[in-house]
């Protein structure tokens, strides 16, 4: 969990005659400033991004960017691992409490202590989780690459994978591993309904299930296609199919339809009558925050020079084996 803000001197008000996207515009030329955003932003911010893409591609973009400054619109682990590839440049999130709940999910000293119970496992973990987590890991991993990344591990090795319980299943079904799986998950991909996806079907016979592995095996049972917000995006694009069903979180929609303007992409339902299948958190960032944090140089990323190290060897492995 980011760590509480700090009292905060008060941010002047924004004109409200101010075109906000011209003014954004302009303040990444002033800065030689780079926008950064997650599929699941809303879409004005996916807009005014240079770059758009998931946990994987993002931190590939972060590594090679020549900016002076990197504008996270995203949650707090994605701009603290952008700070952890940049010591030298400024990251700025719109919002610096926009955590996460998988990340939270994991504390590190907890993590810690189950590491010391079991010596012989090397420690691989999800990139959603924090820089102290990303510190006590060996490997680092995607939803893009874990996979990939699980199967160049001997078989012989113990593996103790955290924080994401569903996608650590996910992997042992599809790589017939029995890794050791932290309790953790995400609130948005465990809210969709398995009944009302099959309603959904009934109604859509024709249409494919895209799913997220953070997703539980209930849905996922039901998918036509299993991969991260990238994947499932370039296998919407490249099917003949018109319609889907959409099991991550529904900010991502807005690339695809742009992708794909004559195809239909269904919201999965959560279980419930409310907006829970958009993460809060992510939902924190607006079209404003991301100007103001221009305009103001804050909310900014920092850390301990010591964590950013031992968090940086995880990371470098994970991208070496991506490649």
């Amino acid at each position: 969990m980011p760590a509480p803000s700090p009292t905060a001197v008060p941010q002047a008000p924004i004109d409200p005659s101010l075109d906000l996207f011209e003014a954004i515009e302009r303040l990444k030329a002033s800065l030689n400033a780079v926008i950064l955003a997650h599929y699941y932003q809303e879409g004005d911010i996916q807009d005014v991004a240079d770059s758009i893409g998931d946990s994987l591609q993002l931190a590939q973009v972060a590594e090679r960017t020549d900016a002076d400054v990197i504008v996270f619109a995203g949650v707090h682990f994605m701009a603290e691992t952008a700070k952890i590839l940049n010591p030298a440049k400024q990251v700025l999130m719109p919002d610096r409490d926009a955590g996460c709940s998988l990340a939270d999910s994991c504390p590190a000293p907890a993590l810690a202590a189950l590491k010391a119970r079991h010596p012989d496992h090397i420690v691989i973990s999800y990139i959603n989780c924090s820089a102290a987590v990303k510190a006590l890991s060996d490997i680092i991993v995607t939803s893009s690459n874990a996979e990939k990344i699980v199967r160049q591990i001997p078989e012989s090795q113990p593996i103790l994978f955290a924080p994401d319980k569903n996608l650590g299943a996910w992997i042992n079904k599809v790589t017939g591993r029995d890794m050791l799986l932290w309790n953790g998950s995400c609130i948005v991909h465990e809210m969709f309904s398995e009944r009302k996806i099959v309603q959904l079907k009934t109604l859509h016979p024709e249409a494919l299930v895209l799913a997220h592995p953070e997703c539980e095996e209930a849905v996922l049972r039901h998918a036509d296609h299993i991969g991260s917000t990238a994947s499932i995006k370039r296998f919407a694009a490249a099917s003949e199919a018109k319609t889907f069903i959409i099991a991550t979180e529904p900010g991502l929609i807005h690339a695809m339809q742009k992708d794909c303007p004559d195809k239909l992409f269904i919201p999965a339902p959560p279980n419930n009558q409310c907006a829970c299948n958009e993460c809060p958190h992510m939902r924190r960032n607006t079209l404003e925050k991301v100007y103001l944090c221009m305009r103001d140089r804050r909310p900014e990323i920092t850390m301990a020079e010591e964590l950013r190290l031992r968090a940086l060897a995880p990371i470098r492995r994970m991208l070496e084996m991506s490649k």
